[in-house]
């Protein structure tokens, strides 16, 4: 079977991946002019953490993502399953509270606790959510890593390829657009999020920070030799344009909150990505005629892929009529 995925990003990767291990014959067009053109995958966290998503995310998304996990250990050798850490200004403990009842899977971290962890937090927070299990990856080598395999594999990436949906000759078509989609799904909308890289080296963190707000939420990622990721913004938006003072002024506050060495960290970089939602915020698998859609990963892109790839494949190679087919677990 001749499958033609059309979108670069994580969710296209993957699901060829997963298409090309089954025996089908495989390409990839995007209409970007080369890797990295694929922005919302290219500015994600990252953070495969579906347990502490619960606070937020319907139960299902924990459920499809703790998957994620192992699929991204075999695919990616550089995944660290270091867990996570949730901590809060003392003014704030009733967030670390609420966001402890809505979730799982975590043990209670005194102060002593989150000291070990992160010796570099040492005496800056009393109270904490350790979640083990979960785990991180850079991105971007992430990406260039499937790149590789899906060569590997005989899947050829071409660039610069703005393909018509309705129009690619095929026996599956594939589409994993995102917000470009919108053209064909209609319910889909843009949710924006912004990220800014920093070089800290006198900061020392091996595994995602949660910081909580009443207001907004901040991670900080490590990203290996002093550099670390900041992100955690929500907008209901579909602009493209550069990131907004406030939200470079909540991110870097909260950054400072969190150890006030960052004050001396070098900006290396500022990025807005904006994610495919439905209005429910669950990804979809659905099928129109010959095309399968692939899209609403929302903010869960890294986590949910590997889940929404293989519902994918699995409708492209059974010969399943037409039908919509929601995240389920």
């Amino acid at each position: 079977m001749r499958v033609t995925v059309i979108g670069a990003g994580v969710a296209g990767m993957v699901t060829a991946i997963e298409l090309a291990s089954r025996g089908a014959r495989v390409e990839i067009v995007e209409r970007g002019a080369g890797p990295g053109a694929q922005a919302c995958a290219w500015f994600a966290g990252g953070m495969l953490a579906p347990w502490c998503e619960q606070a937020t995310a319907e139960p299902q998304v924990a459920a499809l993502g703790a998957a994620s996990i192992a699929w991204w250990q075999r695919h990616f050798a550089d995944t660290v399953q270091r867990g996570t850490l949730v901590v809060a200004a003392s003014r704030d403990a009733g967030e670390l509270e609420l966001f402890g009842r809505r979730t799982d899977r975590f043990e209670a971290a005194d102060a002593a606790l989150i000291g070990a962890l992160e010796p570099d937090l040492a005496g800056r927070f009393h109270r904490g959510l350790f979640f083990p299990d979960e785990a991180h990856l850079d991105p971007r080598r992430a990406l260039q890593a499937l790149t590789a395999q899906l060569d590997a594999m005989g899947v050829a990436i071409r660039y610069g390829v703005d393909a018509d949906v309705e129009r690619v000759v095929a026996d599956r078509v594939i589409d994993c657009r995102g917000i470009a989609a919108r053209d064909t799904l209609e319910d889909l909308r843009g949710v924006r999020g912004e990220m800014i890289m920093l070089r800290a080296p006198d900061i020392h963190l091996t595994r995602p920070v949660r910081l909580l707000h009443p207001r907004f939420g901040v991670y900080v990622i490590p990203r290996g030799q002093g550099v670390f990721m900041l992100g955690g913004t929500l907008l209901e938006s579909s602009s493209h344009g550069p990131v907004t003072v406030r939200s470079a002024m909540d991110l870097l506050n909260a950054a400072y909150t969190l150890h006030p060495a960052f004050a001396e960290a070098q900006i290396l970089e500022l990025g807005v990505g904006v994610r495919p939602a439905f209005p429910d915020n669950l990804p979809r698998v659905s099928r129109r005629g010959n095309v399968i859609h692939v899209n609403g990963l929302y903010r869960h892109g890294f986590l949910l892929s590997p889940a929404m790839a293989q519902q994918a494949a699995q409708m492209a190679l059974a010969n399943i009529p037409e039908a919509s087919a929601c995240i389920s677990s």
